[in-house]
């Protein structure tokens, strides 16, 4: 895309934005404040904002900052505590009827959801019912709006289905949600939200959880929405690699109200909030980790590479066992790699690839099936776990999730006490305080904080929490799988800064599990690169990152989207390309 062109289409966009017949959706002054047991917490501050008709708006910030409450006030999803005000009007995709939004009953508000509004969700393993076939799931929001005979309904479930990329929808109409990959899955959830044929979908995180390349399919599916159903989309992300990708326009929100608005180019080009300024700064970029590994490598000693690897892959061969006369699924085959004392290396692939795999059996949660794999100094191919019980403190934990990795019923002191006192360190929590403190406070977390429980913290909060918890013992080792993935992008640089901090302070050598290529390159002193179990390639991040000789990792690069919507738009040209050349090839 040229600069003129994109001139031209932020010209068209703000053409149909303030034609008053072709919007979907005006919101006007809202305020949404929600009544809790410390008082009343006002969420939303007379945000007004509007959505043309084929036009994607994506909304950006921090954990916080109102984004997904305005998104969910649009379809009346808001819970009993919360109070709305102020006026958001939604039109119908043939323009002959308004409705407002806070003013509908629930009956009201029942007849507009799906037919004028849908909703994507950001985790469609929870959206979707594990007990019924995603063909009735579909068929459900017909037989809610319509009278549909069920062969009738099955034909438009198999017909959408195909729409957005399912193979086989005949067969597949038929299968239940776990029988779906995590991109299929969240296909099936936009099919149930444009089976009704919607003016207007908001899609709140659709593809924080997918891999880089299923990310790259999922916005060229919005992408189609907008362009052959004409269907104007609500974007909720923190990723603005993905609004530079897919936006239209931006809406900046910080504590609440709208601090900045623009055309993504001039937002990109040219911010003017200092608040959307530090939002762009911290995005993570290829190419900004040559120097830290640079400082990382000439800080060693010359010994160092004579060293004892703390870990060593050798011909390394995982699988799990077939159940019901089904065959083994290898997970792992034929993988050799080190880790050296004080070394980071980055593991990148797609779900499904081997990445958690080889982080579960170096922690000893994963049995190794063949060839040899040595972790500080133990081979854990037949290894008892009596044996490696007592190597485990060596070995620290920095899980994806930290809302799910914490006992809520316990306190943050009490949880980064727990392997102070699982290993002896400590006899109580009372007795581990001192520790635990030191530990807070190492992570840039007020002492204070741990007399909070999990839920009262941030989700960036509670990731530090998690480091303070990994580095409790003084590890040799530490296995962080994907622990940014679901942070907003300035809370995931300051952790991404932390453990930066920490590994130089404390020097343990570490496994960073992640699909986030910029992450990992800012990270990591060396970088593997895995598909479909197999080691495909490993390098310094220039090495892989800068010249990737293998054809996956040329997709999975091209695949990354980068926030400048410009070169985006060129990238995405070529990773059309690329995909067009590969299948071609095979």
């Amino acid at each position: 895309m040229t600069a003129d062109s994109a001139k031209t289409n932020a010209a068209k966009t703000n053409a149909a934005t303030t034609d008053a017949a072709k919007t979907v959706v005006s919101i006007t002054d809202l305020d949404v404040s929600f009544a809790t047991d410390a008082g009343t917490v006002r969420a939303v501050d007379g945000v007004s904002l509007n959505v043309a008709a084929g036009e994607v708006l994506a909304i950006v910030g921090e954990s916080g900052s109102g984004k997904t409450v305005t998104a969910k006030s649009i379809l009346g999803l808001l819970p009993e505590t919360a109070t709305a005000r102020g006026a958001i009007v939604l039109s119908n995709r043939a323009g002959t009827s308004t409705n407002d939004v806070l003013s509908l009953s629930k009956k009201q508000l029942r007849g507009i959801r799906g037919s004028d509004v849908s909703m994507v969700f950001q985790e469609p393993s929870t959206a979707l019912n594990p007990v019924y076939t995603v063909g009735w799931q579909i068929a459900e929001g017909l037989r809610a709006h319509g009278d549909y005979s069920r062969a009738e309904a099955k034909a438009k479930a198999i017909e959408i289905l195909g729409r957005v990329g399912i193979p086989d929808p005949k067969t597949r109409v038929n299968y239940y949600p776990h029988q779906f990959s995590g991109g299929q899955k969240q296909r099936v959830v936009i099919a149930q939200a444009l089976v009704l044929n919607p003016g207007l979908i908001v899609a709140d995180e659709p593809t924080t959880a997918l891999d880089v390349t299923v990310q790259a399919e999922i916005l060229d599916l919005l992408r189609r929405c907008r362009d052959e159903f004409g269907t104007a989309i609500v974007l909720i992300t923190h990723n603005m690699g993905v609004v530079a990708d897919l936006a239209d326009r931006v809406v900046v929100m910080y504590q609440g109200e709208v601090v900045e608005e623009a055309d993504a180019v001039t937002l990109f080009q040219n911010p003017q909030n200092d608040y959307t300024k530090r939002l762009l700064a911290s995005v993570p970029h290829i190419g900004q980790g040559v120097l830290q590994t640079a400082e990382r490598a000439s800080a060693r000693e010359a010994s160092w590479a004579n060293a004892a690897p703390v870990v060593v892959a050798d011909h390394l061969r995982i699988e799990y066992p077939g159940r019901f006369g089904r065959s083994a699924f290898v997970a792992v085959d034929d993988v050799s790699f080190e880790i050296r004392a004080g070394e980071v290396l980055g593991l990148v692939g797609e779900s499904g690839s081997g990445k958690t795999t080889i982080g579960r059996a170096i922690g000893g949660l994963t049995k190794v099936s063949g060839g040899s794999l040595k972790v500080l100094g133990h081979e854990m191919n037949g290894v008892r776990e009596r044996v490696f019980k007592k190597t485990r403190s060596d070995i620290g934990f920095v899980f994806q999730d930290p809302a799910s990795s914490f006992n809520p019923l316990l306190t943050i002191a009490e949880c980064v006490a727990e392997p102070l006192i699982v290993h002896g360190r400590a006899r109580d929590p009372r007795s581990a305080r001192k520790r635990v403190d030191e530990l807070l406070e190492a992570v840039q977390l007020p002492a204070s904080f741990g007399d909070r429980y999990p839920h009262e913290l941030s989700g960036g909060q509670r990731q530090r929490a998690s480091l303070a918890r990994a580095i409790a013992l003084e590890p040799s080792l530490l296995i962080a799988d994907e622990p940014t993935s679901a942070l907003d992008v300035s809370v995931q640089a300051r952790v991404l800064e932390l453990f930066a901090e920490l590994q130089r302070e404390f020097g343990f050598a570490a496994l960073f599990i992640s699909h986030d290529l910029a992450v990992v390159d800012l990270l990591a002193d060396r970088i593997a690169v895995l598909y479909h179990g197999t080691l495909v390639e490993e390098g310094t991040g220039a090495e892989v990152l800068g010249a990737p000789q293998h054809p996956y990792t040329q997709r999975l690069l091209a695949s990354l989207p980068v926030p400048d919507p410009v070169e985006q738009a060129a990238r995405r040209e070529a990773l059309h390309t690329l995909r067009a050349a590969q299948t071609a090839a095979s």
